[in-house]
């Protein structure tokens, strides 16, 4: 009978699963709350001062979209508050997607309405006060744009987390991260796993143009669990490439050796398995925050380009006919929102490609996964749980030291079945 061994911490740990910019996107979704609540209030109180109904209702619409956003702050505001509750199993890094869910199902409402009313003037057309209604939706994309600012700026990638990196992609396939450069006294190289289309390999290139000879470099990785590769190379031309593939996972310490002049230099360089690019990096909060004021601004573009030729042509069916798109458009981007965090909140696995790869990563000796469970913890988190079958003595801590390479694995359950008459 096979016994489990569990993988126990051996002292506490948080299970704080914040994006690492969390604290900036919360500041800027109340910067944005504030300037919509000030121009709400301009609004209103300059529509009843002038006796503008129109502005009163952009003022009113206003404030909706100011609700809208209201929501997304506090989500930041109280995952923060009650990130340490031990009361929360796996942190609070999920109110985020909660709050872009339900912001989701508030844009599809959004949609309805605005399609209900844009049937409604096309079959009972109203007389529309152009020199009035254009301004005003002009007004409105002009804090759109300013809003969609506030929000975007400083959160390029849409993902963060608290582990350091070290990652050796090149930015221009499928990576964020710019090649790696080590300096010899003969210049400096630029070293890149690339994989575009093809199967990972070293390249090398030289800053000044001056590459070595392939036979004079050589790169050795070191891996977690102690196995070692040494990798040779081929002159490209442009560049050197490794003749062999490199294995995945690739999260290693690579050991640069050139020789030069007969005397041998090392240099080493450390790579963590990480994919800037993946989903389960994105900030479902502040994207729907974000999708929430384009939606607005979409529509206002449409409005105006509508309200601009009927007054110019006399065709009121314009207007109704841009609030149709524009629910159209809005209505396209909440199914979209309400799927992504749909299947978030409800544990779907949320990148194939990373559970494959530990699952070749604790397979690599031998073993087998029996069970493996991976979901979402927060912006950039990742929970797994993973269950083996051995019929060597490892314990859970050999597999947990071996997947340590996930920079993304923040929780990691290792459950160990010791089958001796295990077979392949």
């Amino acid at each position: 009978m096979a016994d489990t061994n569990h993988a126990f911490p051996l002292a506490p740990h948080d299970h704080v699963f914040l994006g690492r910019d969390h604290d900036t996107a919360e500041r800027r979704t109340w910067a944005v709350i504030v300037l919509c609540s000030v121009m709400m209030v301009a609004e209103i109180v300059g529509g009843a001062l002038f006796g503008s109904l129109a502005l009163i209702a952009d003022g009113l619409h206003m404030s909706t979209h100011a609700g809208a956003l209201l929501l997304a702050a506090l989500a930041y505001t109280y995952a923060r508050k009650y990130a340490y509750d031990r009361s929360f199993t796996f942190g609070t890094g999920k109110f985020g997607d909660l709050a872009g869910y339900t912001s989701a199902i508030v844009l599809a409402m959004i949609a309805l309405l605005i399609g209900y009313e844009a049937v409604e003037r096309l079959l009972h057309p109203v007389a529309i006060d152009f020199n009035e209604a254009i301004p005003i939706a002009s007004l409105g994309l002009a804090v759109n744009i300013a809003s969609a600012w506030l929000l975007s700026g400083g959160h390029h990638h849409g993902h963060g987390h608290d582990h350091s990196h070290g990652h050796a992609h090149d930015r221009n396939h499928h990576h964020d991260e710019e090649p790696r450069l080590v300096t010899f006294d003969a210049g400096t190289l630029s070293v890149a796993v690339f994989e575009d289309g093809v199967p990972p390999r070293f390249r090398i290139t030289a800053e000044a143009d001056h590459l070595p000879a392939a036979s004079d470099l050589t790169i050795e990785t070191i891996r977690p669990g102690g196995s070692r590769h040494l990798f040779a190379f081929a002159d490209k031309g442009a560049y050197l490439e490794s003749r062999d593939e490199i294995p995945e996972p690739h999260a290693f310490v690579a050991r640069l050796s050139l020789t030069e002049a007969g005397v041998s230099a090392i240099r080493e360089l450390t790579f963590h398995e990480h994919d800037h690019a993946a989903a389960h990096h994105r900030d479902y909060n502040m994207r729907a925050a974000i999708v929430h004021v384009m939606a607005d601004a979409a529509v206002s573009v449409l409005v105006i380009a509508g309200l601009l030729l009927a007054r110019a042509f006399d065709w009121l069916w314009m207007d109704p006919i841009a609030g149709l798109v524009g629910a159209v458009v809005i209505a396209n981007w909440s199914v979209a929102l309400i799927r992504d965090t749909g299947g978030i909140l409800l544990d779907r696995m949320p990148d194939g490609r990373i559970a494959e790869k530990i699952r070749t990563t604790v397979e690599s000796e031998g073993d087998r996964v029996t069970d493996l469970h991976l979901w979402r913890l927060g912006p950039g988190h990742l929970g797994a749980i993973v269950c083996v079958a051995t019929v060597t003595a490892r314990e859970a801590a050999h597999y947990r030291q071996r997947l340590a390479c996930f920079a993304d694995l923040s929780h990691v359950t290792v459950e160990v079945q010791h089958a001796p008459g295990l077979s392949g």
